[in-house]
Formats: C-alpha cells, sequence, structure tokens
C-alpha cells in the first residue's frame, strides 16, 4: 500500500529513487575515505586506500608502521562506527515516528538513551558491573533494555501498546534515568567524570574494531526486517483501523517495531554514548526528498544517517584541532532548532 502523501510534494520519484541511492552510496564511500585521511595528521586519500585494501587482502606487511597504525586501527573503526551509528539512529527513528504517527518521535524520546546511559555510569562510577562481568558497553546495553521493559509495561492498557501511553512513559523514564545520572555524575571523582560525560553527550574518538561487531549484526538484521514491512508500516502511518482493515496486525507490528528501534538505540549507544537528534533529523530530511513510503524511506534514512553522522564526527576533530568536542553537542546544536521548527509547523497543520 502506498501512504497518503500528507507530508506534502517530494523531490525525487520514478528512476530518481535508484539514482538517489547509488549517490548516497557513492558519497559514503568518498566522505568515509576522505574521513579517514583528516586528522591531527593528515593522510592522502590514496594512501588510506593502501592501507585498507592490504589488510582487507591480508598482507598489511609492506605498510608503512605509522600509517597503517592511524589508519586502520584509529581512524577506520572510527568513521565506521560514525556510520553505523548513524544508520541505526536514523532507522529507529523512522521505526518510532510510524509506531506513535508523531513526527516529533526520536530514540531519546522513549527512554532508551537515559537507561543506556545510566547503565554505563552505574559502572563507571561503582564498579558494580564489572564485578557482575557486564562491563561498561554491556551494562548501557542492559540499562535500555531495562528501560525498554518499564516503558513497554507502563504503556500496556487491556494486553494493547497505546501510543499516547507510550510517549508518556518514554519521557517519564528518560527523565528518572537523566536524573539519577547527573545525581551519580556529581558523586563522581575527576576521574570518572570525563567517561560519565562521554556516555551522556555522545563520542566515536575511542573506537575500536571489537566495537563494531554487534551493531553491524543488530544493524543489518533490523535493515532487513524492515525493508520486508514496508507496506505494513505504510498502512500502520494511515490509521490503526486502515492498517486492520488491509490484514496488518496492529499490536504485532507496533510491538516489532518498538522491539527493533529500542535494540538499535541500545546498539549504538553501548559503544557511542547518547548521540540525540539524529533520529529526528534524518527521518524528516528523507521524506522531504523521497515522500512518506516507508519502502523508500528505510533505505535512503539508513544511507543518509551514515553520510549525516561522519560529517558531523568530521566537524567535530577539525573545527577545533587538536581538541575534540562530544559529537552530541553538535547533533544537538542542529536538531534543537530543528526540533522547534518542526513544532512550529505542526501548531500551523493543527490549526
Amino acid at each position: 500500500m502506498r501512504p497518503t502523501a500528507r507530508s506534502g510534494p517530494h523531490l525525487v520519484s520514478g528512476a530518481g529513487f535508484g539514482v538517489l541511492v547509488v549517490v548516497l552510496a557513492v558519497a559514503l564511500v568518498g566522505m568515509t575515505a576522505f574521513a579517514v585521511g583528516v586528522g591531527t595528521v593528515d593522510v592522502p586519500v590514496g594512501r588510506v586506500a593502501a592501507v585498507v585494501w592490504g589488510h582487507l587482502r591480508g598482507d598489511p606487511a609492506g605498510l608503512d608502521p605509522l600509517t597503517d597504525q592511524i589508519v586502520w586501527e584509529f581512524r577506520t573503526p572510527r568513521v565506521l562506527l560514525a556510520a553505523l551509528a548513524g544508520s541505526g539512529l536514523s532507522v529507529a527513528g523512522v521505526c518510532l515516528q510510524t509506531l506513535v504517527r508523531n513526527p516529533l518521535a526520536d530514540p531519546y524520546l522513549f527512554g532508551v538513551s537515559a537507561g543506556a546511559s545510566l547503565g554505563a555510569v552505574i559502572v563507571l562510577t561503582s564498579g558494580v558491573g564489572v564485578v557482575a562481568g557486564l562491563g561498561v558497553a554491556g551494562a548501557a546495553f542492559a540499562g535500555s533494555l531495562l528501560s525498554l521493559a518499564v516503558v513497554f509495561a507502563m504503556a500496556q492498557r487491556g494486553g494493547r501498546l497505546v501510543g499516547g501511553s507510550l510517549v508518556l512513559a518514554g519521557v517519564a523514564v528518560a527523565y528518572l534515568g537523566t536524573a539519577v545520572t547527573s545525581y551519580l555524575q556529581l558523586q563522581a571523582n575527576p576521574a570518572e567524570l570525563r567517561g560519565v560525560m562521554f556516555w551522556m553527550l555522545g563520542s566515536v574518538a575511542g573506537a575500536s574494531w571489537d566495537d563494531l561487531g554487534v551493531l553491524t549484526a543488530v544493524t543489518a538484521a533490523t535493515a532487513i526486517w524492515l525493508t520486508t514491512q514496508g507496506r505494513s508500516m505504510n498502512a500502520l502511518s494511515v490509521g490503526d483501523d486502515t492498517a486492520a482493515g488491509l490484514g496488518v496486525d496492529v499490536h504485532r507490528l507496533r510491538v516489532l517495531l518498538l522491539v527493533a528501534a529500542s535494540l538499535l538505540t541500545a546498539a549504538v549507544v553501548s559503544v557511542a554514548g547518547g548521540i540525540g537528534f539524529v533520529g529526528l533529523i534524518v527521518p524528516h530530511a528523507v521524506r522531504l526528498v523521497v515522500g512518506p513510503d516507508h519502502r523508500k524511506v528505510i533505505p535512503v534514512s539508513l544511507l543518509a544517517g551514515a553520510v549525516f553522522l561522519v560529517v558531523v564526527d568530521l566537524v567535530t576533530r577539525t573545527v577545533d584541532r587538536p581538541n575534540e568536542m562530544p559529537i552530541g553537542i553538535f547533533t544537538a546544536a542542529l536538531g534543537a532548532p530543528f526540533f522547534l521548527v518542526l513544532l512550529r509547523k505542526r501548531k500551523r497543520a493543527l490549526r
């Protein structure tokens, strides 16, 4: 089913969609190569390609050791983590906006990010998770899933998931998680405070190859499943009655979308900290370009989100060299005005 075009005319349709996907894929590869080469020590794109190709074919022996370390050990996993985080958060935003039929929905709104940050900060300040064998990333993942379980339980009414209650429960859990995290932050010593700020503001600066495995698997599996649900998501975006009339199990689809969005957000936050507003900005920009059809919105959001966060990460480490700023500061600086514009447009539409 094709959704009603409530979002207005869009820029790309027909064969232009295929061209757009190819352009975004090429832009992602080119931007990734460029971002890997830029830093405190700049590396030409040709040498970046040589290092990556040497490792991909399993023969890095002839590479310059310093360049190899900079490119392969530090910058490549960092840029790939930024791309994966951007993709994951963007697709999570698409899921949540469809789930509650609200264009202002964002992974932050449902308390998942706050729960992940709280889990990580508990480990950093008390070491409880280390004793239990979770580690910081594991505790962040557990915290996000626990917050999801609380939101899910609070949003049930008569055994069914209610969209309005879901938003309110998410906001309440997010505020509670943020309040406890802030309290722990006040109790932290200076050595612990830097780690706490990382989880609250987000960063991909400490990325390693070990961080990419789970996030890649979760993002790929979720994206593949969502591409099979495009028609059902289109029907759900029109209304529950319409979706049910077309044979969609509305309750089951909502639960699965919530789980998918939460897993994506949890996987991202557990390795990159809290990065806000990506799930709000990218899906909206994508809908302006390709329209509201989820069969197009999902793959384009996947690529556009990756390009977006790679660019933002590049800005955070080049705007004030050699210092770096948390990536969450820039996404918030972009996202907060964007949110206010959307809110203003929505108020006008409701008049």
